[in-house]
């Protein structure tokens, strides 16, 4: 399971480092893809396979299911984590998630989120929940 929160950064051949604790668990391919909020998901080949299984799912007919199923599937990319522990980020995605250098790499239970990091911020400052907000949450979701 991802968990946790990582600053980090892109070099110059736009290979991210991938935080040492996530490396086991990605294991040496990756699937990355546009994600939700401007941000990247990389997937272990694993999940990625059990979320693709779920995409097969939905009903072919309805547009906007097949537009989520574009999302996902038109913009991955299965890549390598090479012996250092390194990612190379894909350029459309690289301009999807507004990512130059700084980065802010997120544990989300069966995936990393990859932020710029200037993205990052400003979504925080915009969207911080107050305790109140947490509480409804885990009311209304059962937690």
């Amino acid at each position: 399971m991802f968990m946790g929160s990582y600053k980090n950064s892109i070099d110059a051949k736009y290979r991210m480092i991938v935080p040492s604790k996530y490396r086991e668990e990605l294991g040496l391919k990756c699937v990355i893809t546009k994600g939700i909020d401007k941000c990247l998901y990389i997937y272990p080949i694993s999940e990625w396979e059990n979320f693709a299984e779920k995409l097969k799912q939905l009903p072919k007919a309805d547009p906007n299911a097949r537009n989520f199923v574009r999302h996902f599937y038109g913009n991955a990319e299965e890549c390598e984590i090479d012996r250092q522990g390194r990612v190379t980020i894909p350029q459309a995605l690289r301009e999807y998630g507004s990512i130059a250098k700084e980065l802010m790499t997120i544990g989300d239970g069966e995936k990393i989120e990859v932020w710029s990091r200037n993205v990052w911020d400003d979504e925080q400052e915009h969207e911080e929940l107050t305790a109140d907000d947490i509480a409804r949450g885990m009311e209304q979701y059962g937690i």
